[in-house]
């Protein structure tokens, strides 16, 4: 088979979806490897490395997907990119269909095959895709709404762990998984005071045993997330529905209990965002200010630590990218219901719910779809 791995072209996007190590397994599993020149640029790798390790170094991104079977990519498909879709195409990345029509409607328009790193479930119903990303933004959003905390960036001018005789910051967490629970982490390393809140009782028991004593659980009702707004410094949105929009726990009319200078960083904005004032922002233009409340919603917040987050993310794409060019798509969802999980459309139809339930489309069961194949 015949794997395009094109360069990113999202605002201050260093990942790729491939590394040498991964190029070598594929490339001695009989497959052709097509990377595009300086794909790997913005994480410290060379296309020297590529090319020893097998790869075909190709002069542009019309290479990379014109000659590919399967594309591999890291973020959704950019508009300038809906173009170089094919039908009949594998493109295997992060999608996040739930927050983008424009992006689903092209998709589907495009006869392309879409699988979801995100929705991609593995035995124990996790989703081995998804977390080395959750990892790094959830400990990348403590490091961001501590810089955005300070006064310089229009923050209330606190340092989050305080200093002897000045308390802490106030962490408020939306969301124990993976994102919460590094964000806790991080928060809670640095001295501040730490809320975790959550509607799941065991996620919330286990963090209880595993967090330190300056982080609290708490269950999740609409009252105690306005308890912890008013406390709240720093809000971390940190909710996930798998494959779908993120609920709305955040109402505009919330923002007037926060601080003046208080900081929201909205890890869910790549599923629509958990905050009703929240829009997607990039690296570029990371915040921007609602009811003297700093927002912080960058859409691809792993992508400025290229080097960490390709790494982190390869280790956990690598098999189902040798699975799909071994098997093709259709034999390797049959044998593993979770990569069946992963796509999202196929044929011009639907194929996962959340995406269907998102924009009020048609859902198409995948395995009539699979069955015709």
């Amino acid at each position: 088979m015949r794997i395009g791995i094109p360069r990113e072209v999202m605002d201050n996007e260093y990942r790729v979806a491939a590394v040498p190590a991964g190029v070598e397994v594929l490339v001695r599993g009989g497959h052709r490897v097509l990377v595009e020149t300086g794909a790997g640029q913005g994480s410290g790798i060379a296309d020297d490395e590529y090319a020893t390790a097998g790869a075909t170094i190709v002069p542009d991104a019309a290479a990379a997907f014109g000659e590919a079977d399967l594309v591999c990519k890291v973020k959704e498909p950019q508009p300038e990119e809906y173009g170089r879709i094919r039908p009949g195409q594998v493109v295997f990345t992060y999608f996040h269909f739930a927050a983008g029509l424009a992006l689903t409607d092209a998709m589907l328009k495009s006869g392309a095959t879409c699988i979801a790193y995100e929705t991609i479930e593995d035995r124990r119903g996790a989703l081995p895709l998804l977390t080395p990303m959750s990892e790094v933004a959830g400990r990348m959003a403590v490091q961001e709404g501590a810089k955005y905390l300070e006064k310089p960036m229009m923050g209330r001018g606190i340092l989050l762990g305080g200093v002897p005789g000045v308390p802490p910051a106030e962490v408020v967490i939306l969301g124990g998984g993976v994102v919460g629970s590094n964000a806790a982490k991080i928060a809670a390393g640095l001295g501040a005071r730490v809320t975790i809140l959550d509607v799941d009782l065991d996620r919330l028991r286990y963090l209880d045993d595993i967090m330190p004593a300056n982080v609290v659980e708490q269950y999740s009702t609409p009252q105690t997330i306005r308890e912890g707004l008013a406390r709240a410094d720093l809000l971390v949105g940190a909710v996930l529905r798998s494959g779908a929009k993120a609920p709305t726990l955040v109402p505009r009319s919330y923002l007037k209990l926060m601080k003046p200078g208080a900081v929201i960083v909205d890890v869910a904005i790549d599923q629509g965002g958990c905050v009703e004032s929240a829009r997607p922002t990039t690296h570029s233009a990371p915040t921007y200010i609602v009811d003297d409340i700093v927002h912080y919603c960058v859409k691809n917040m792993p992508g400025a630590v290229g080097r960490t987050s390709t790494y982190a993310l390869t280790n956990a794409t690598l098999r189902y990218q040798l699975a799909l060019a071994n098997k093709g798509f259709a034999r390797a969802a049959r044998e593993d219901a979770g990569v069946a999980r992963g796509i999202n459309i196929l044929d011009g139809h639907i194929t996962h719910e959340g995406v269907a339930e998102a924009f009020n489309r048609e859902y198409v069961a995948l395995d009539g779809l699979l069955n015709e194949r």
